[in-house]
């Protein structure tokens, strides 16, 4: 029995480790709080994407403390507005804009243009030539040909995020207040966009970690049948999750200068929904092994120390490879992304910490009653002698190995089919689960103006400014290019496209616009197409680079930690599959099932990511329990007493794993839940099929060559 164990078991000193929980506790409530972040408008974008350079140089800029908002008024019955209804909007524009002139800090240059501001329309944006109002224009309101909508720009002041909130929401409720009759009014544009964004978010991770305990906590009753023993671990791991997150943004404040990293509400939420996945399936692993060691001696102190020796091994290696997996997310090119991977390779060292440290120490102290009312007597059977369904699993397929291993591959490549159909990239109206007002507000502009008034596409230039708006408006597919702001030597150019926002006719025209420029001296080409046409090529690079670094040190940590060759590449290769598996699943059900137009950019390699560290630890679970059985039974007995040995617990772990990531899906953003769906897929997949059927079948064909170079046996 090794120190650690021996400190951590003790019958006196156990009592002192589980202080730890309740010291940490102290901390959190008595306010020690999260880092704060340096918020710039490049956290999300990729570092040397041309539409990055377009908002750097744009900081240059004259600019209000805030964006616009775009009013959309419409009829309610699709007929004309008419003389008196538009008069009267005219009316509480100018109202508006004379408010918010009064209201900015640049000294009245708050308009449209100044910061994420709109190019003009066909038929009168303000200004005779779309310039703002007091510039000779006859109205701050652009009519619709048909008379049934119109629209206006408006400058919201604001100096945070929670502040443009605000202030959208009053602007929303006054217009709606002052709308006249049988008249529809909407909020949209880069101000009205964020708002609605941000209102996402609000309260989310409080939501978010909610749920997560909800169905964790349903789980582990479901899996332990004791009114208890649940608390336990659901305790040590909800106190881990909150000081992860301490650790992480205080880590993160402290760095995002030195790595150029960031992150959000999103980045704290799935480091809880990673802590409480991982932290959890480890407390399975520990507490299952506990329980069968205390069929076998009195002293629960002695039971726990060898439950905690056998199990430090396979969360150790589970916990290093997710670490280092996570940690190649600090090649990416975008800074959230490097910002994800560091907060969430912290929450998994102080998960697998809380669970290898405090939950042993607390477990022995409330002794065999927390198992009530099925405690474990000296005596009763162990588990590897339990028999039970993955006994019969076991031996079926040890009577065809070969045949299961084809059968379970050709099952996998059907599904994995799936991939050559998928299409990455959503539009803005393709990216909320459900709708909000900026986004049908947008619908609704298409309709009744060019596609592409609510997002122009935006030319930032140090060159001259006539002869770039006029090689802007040249291109085919530019509706109207105008400038909308000027200062300290740059330009910002507006062009508007006739084709929808993401459409690939957009990016069609993106690019023709960046190739018509490239002779220009710092000019580049930004706006919210631009930057999804650049998210799709550095989304790519990322992928190109990061997964086989992923790849690589995940092979070489388990290589290192099973000291063998042919098991690491086995299991690698298993989990690679399983992935390309979920991917295909996943995407007949996002497309089939739930109505997706296509899957975010950021999420192939996010899931590669999860998937292959996660995945990996059942397989780890498993292999170091075959391990330790081959050394007195052989490599085919050892396996199969394995399977039968772990195949509940991992089981369950996995099954729990899955729902936590499904979780995800509380969030009414695309993106996230469909993070969620692919990585619940693919753990189901590596649980119930890899970890059950392939890598046990894999094991009994190679025989002892499966531990290659290493040997494991009765002899050895």
């Amino acid at each position: 029995m090794s120190a650690f164990t021996r400190f951590v078991t003790g019958r006196r000193t156990a009592w002192l480790v589980a202080l730890i929980p309740l010291i940490l506790a102290v901390l959190v409530v008595g306010g020690v709080a999260e880092g704060e972040r340096d918020i710039k408008p490049t956290d999300s974008r990729p570092a040397g994407a041309d539409s990055t350079k377009a908002i750097e140089l744009a900081e240059s800029l004259p600019k209000s403390d805030g964006m616009v908002a775009i009013v959309l008024w419409s009829s309610e019955d699709g007929e004309p507005l008419g003389e008196d209804r538009v008069g009267v909007l005219t009316e509480q524009t100018v109202g508006l804009l004379s408010e918010a002139t009064a209201g900015a800090t640049d000294g009245g240059q708050g308009q449209p243009g100044s910061e994420g501001g709109m190019p003009g329309a066909e038929g009168g944006q303000p200004g005779a030539e779309g310039g703002p109002p007091g510039e000779g224009a006859e109205s701050p309101l652009t009519v619709a040909e048909d008379g049934s909508a119109a629209y206006a720009v408006l400058p919201v002041a604001s100096k945070s995020n929670t502040e443009n909130i605000d202030k959208v929401t009053d602007l929303r409720e006054q217009l709606r207040e002052e709308a006249p009759e049988g008249v529809d009014v909407q909020v949209t544009g880069p101000a009205g966009i964020q708002a609605d964004i941000g209102q996402v978010f609000d309260g989310a991770n409080l939501r978010l970690l909610l749920s997560t305990a909800g169905v964790v906590a349903f789980l582990l009753i479901l899996t332990y049948r004791s009114p208890v023993l649940w608390l336990i671990p659901l305790t040590v791991v909800g106190i881990a999750d909150r000081f992860a997150a301490i650790v992480a943004t205080n880590v993160l404040e402290r760095l995002q200068g030195p790595l150029n990293l960031s992150w959000d509400e999103s980045t704290v939420g799935i480091q809880s929904v990673l802590v409480f996945g991982a932290g959890t399936n480890y407390a399975l692993l520990l507490i299952s092994r506990y329980r069968d060691e205390l069929k076998g001696t009195e002293s629960r102190h002695e039971a726990m120390a060898v439950a905690l020796r056998r199990t430090i091994e396979p969360v150790t290696a589970s916990a290093t490879t997710v670490f280092l997996g996570l940690l190649t997310l600090v090649l990416s090119a975008i800074p959230a992304t490097r910002g994800l991977g560091v907060a969430n390779a912290i929450g998994i060292v102080i998960a697998a910490t809380f669970v290898l440290v405090v939950l042993p120490a607390v477990l022995v102290l409330f002794g065999r009653w927390v198992f009530w009312p099925k405690r474990p007597q000296v005596g009763d059977p162990r588990m590897v002698d339990s028999g039970g369904i993955f006994n019969r699993v076991g031996r079926g397929v040890a009577a065809r190995p070969r045949t299961f291993v084809a059968a379970t591959l050709v099952g996998l490549a059907l599904l994995a089919t799936g991939n050559v159909f998928i299409d990455t990239g959503l539009r803005p109206a393709d990216q909320f689960l459900e709708k909000p007002e900026a986004i049908a507000a947008s619908e609704r502009l298409a309709e009744s103006f060019p596609a592409g008034i609510s997002d122009p596409v935006q030319v930032v230039t140090r060159a001259d400014a006539t002869e770039v708006t006029d090689t802007v408006s040249r291109v085919e597919g530019v509706q109207t290019a105008r400038v909308t702001n000027q200062g300290d030597g740059v330009t910002r150019i507006d062009a508007v496209l006739a084709d929808a926002p993401g459409s690939p006719a957009a990016f069609d025209a993106i690019e023709d616009i960046r190739a018509s420029v490239d002779d220009y001296t710092d000019t580049y080409v930004g706006g919210g197409d631009a930057e999804a046409l650049d998210d799709r090529t550095w989304a790519q690079r990322d992928r190109l680079v990061i997964l086989p670094v992923i790849l690589l040190l995940v092979v070489l940590a388990l290589v290192v930690l099973l000291r063998s060759v042919a098991t690491p590449l086995l299991l690698v290769a298993t989990v690679v599959a399983s992935y390309a598996a979920s991917m295909g699943a996943a995407w007949w059900l996002f497309t089939g099932v739930f109505g997706f137009a296509a899957m975010d950019v950021g999420v192939p390699l996010l899931a590669f990511l999860f998937l292959v560290a996660l995945g990996v630890d059942y397989n780890i679970f498993l292999v170091t329990r075959a391990r330790e059985e081959a050394k007195e039974h052989g490599t085919r007995e050892g396996m199969l007493r394995a399977l039968t040995a772990t195949g509940g617990v991992i089981t369950s772990a996995g099954v729990l794993l899955a729902a936590v990531f499904a979780v995800l899906g509380v969030l009414p953003l695309v993106v996230l839940a469909q993070l969620g769906a692919v990585i619940c897929v693919g753990v189901l997949i590596d649980t119930l099929v890899v970890r059950t059927v392939l890598v046990p079948a894999l094991a009994l064909t190679l025989g002892d060559r499966f531990w290659w170079p290493r040997k494991v046996g009765p002899a050895q």
